[in-house]
């Protein structure tokens, strides 16, 4: 499926900013299953500055530097993107889950670059209680795409949908506890869980199509950047995305952007300025298909 991507983020600040510096996750990665057609990045105000290069994950990463006044920064994406996510073995043929653990636990040339995602990080600190949720999905022996399967279920069942109750900084327990919040955190509780298990699992960033496609209902979180989860089924099936938010597997309607860690790890837009004051932050997403 080939999409079209607008993203356009705007700052406006209350004060002048007379520095910026800003760290961009923007550019779709190319992988197997994603071809980037064409992408640009523009900027109002032009950076005085700017340079690309790749993270340690592998992402597209840009740098800009602004040394002008400027009462507005806006980042907009045009890109277009071929798609075709792989489909996935049957379910019961996957590994049994402790197999996979074990593998990432032990690391090796097949798994060491799936163990470090095993590991709490800056936004995801060991959760018990995401342990917990997860565990009732994965009972001894049972194969890990269809324990992943059952738990990304269980979270667009248990969870309801709700702008404005967490922000980014939100921690799993109450994201636990309120039974709430958006795709970055059902993304973080998801994760949380699995590497409370062992089993290595990363934030993955990105966009889901705007409009379904006919016969099928809205997804949930399909105007605005999305996330989702990326799991590691073993050395033999590599790794696979859900979607928590919507309970699917990721195939044809989602563009990758990165992934990480968290989403500390592959915020679209970060950095620092100085000025600017009080300030207000807007964000319009656009997936369709060409």
């Amino acid at each position: 499926m080939k999409y079209r991507v607008r993203h356009v983020t705007t700052y406006r600040y209350a004060e002048p900013v007379d520095l910026g510096s800003h760290m961009l996750h923007l550019s779709p990665r190319t992988l197997p299953f994603q071809a980037v057609l064409d992408a640009n990045i523009a900027t109002l105000p032009e950076p005085s500055r700017a340079s690309e290069r790749l993270d340690h994950f592998g992402n597209p990463v840009q740098w800009l530097f602004m040394d002008r006044p400027h009462d507005r920064f806006e980042v907009t994406l045009d890109a277009t993107v071929d798609v075709l996510f792989p489909r996935q073995a049957d379910p019961a043929l996957s590994m049994p889950w402790e197999q996979v653990a074990a593998a990432a636990r032990d690391g090796g040339a097949q798994a060491w670059q799936a163990s470090e995602f095993v590991f709490d990080s800056p936004m995801l600190p060991l959760e018990p209680g995401a342990g917990g949720y997860a565990a009732a999905s994965f009972p001894p022996g049972r194969p890990i795409l269809a324990a992943l399967i059952d738990l990304n279920g269980r979270i667009r069942k248990d969870f309801a949908f709700r702008s404005g109750v967490t922000t980014i900084s939100t921690p799993v327990a109450r994201v636990l506890a309120q039974r709430a919040g958006v795709c970055q955190d059902f993304t973080h509780l998801m994760i949380s869980g699995l590497r409370a298990l062992g089993l290595p699992a990363r934030y993955v960033s990105g966009y889901l199509r705007t409009t379904p496609p006919p016969g099928v209902t809205g997804r949930r979180g399909a105007d605005q950047s999305h996330a989702w989860v990326g799991a590691w089924l073993g050395p033999e099936h590599g790794w696979v995305d859900l979607d928590p938010t919507n309970d699917l597997i990721v195939r044809d309607e989602h563009v990758v952007l990165a992934w990480g860690r968290d989403y500390g790890d592959i915020s679209p837009v970060r950095g620092m300025i100085l000025g600017g004051g009080h300030h207000t932050v807007s964000v319009a997403v656009d997936l369709d298909p060409v």
